[in-house]
């Protein structure tokens, strides 16, 4: 069984990420850790470590949906067109959502590589 469709929901705090084929979900959660210190700008580096943990997290992974807040998903865009550009292909979308549900999630990412696997000329095999 292949699961190389995912969709991974990212805000500023968390990163849930699931892959999925027409029977199976597997989820997998990331959370930002939280370092207080006096220096400038730490957290915009304790952001960078989250963004980086996540983008680990959708290696191995062929297509990936990213869903999320407005400003969430410029930050995480900004992040991995700059930082990780072996990652940035393999993102083949950025959609808008505020909190949706697994269920909801799931079903965003499969109605969006119906339509991404058309347009491909490729057979959706989820």
């Amino acid at each position: 069984m292949s699961l190389f469709h995912a969709v991974a929901f990212v805000d500023h705090q968390s990163a849930q990420i699931l892959q999925f084929h027409s029977e199976h979900v597997v989820e997998r959660k990331v959370q930002q850790h939280r370092k207080f210190t006096r220096q400038h700008h730490s957290g915009v580096r304790t952001e960078h470590e989250f963004f980086g943990e996540v983008c680990d997290a959708l290696e191995g992974i062929a297509e990936v949906l990213i869903v999320g807040g407005h400003t969430s998903l410029a930050d995480f865009r900004h992040y991995v067109d700059k930082h990780r550009p072996l990652t940035a292909p393999r993102i083949v979308g950025y959609e808008l959502a505020d909190h949706p549900t697994e269920n909801q999630l799931i079903a965003l990412a499969r109605r969006y590589f119906v339509k991404f696997d058309q347009k491909a000329g490729t057979r959706t095999p989820t």
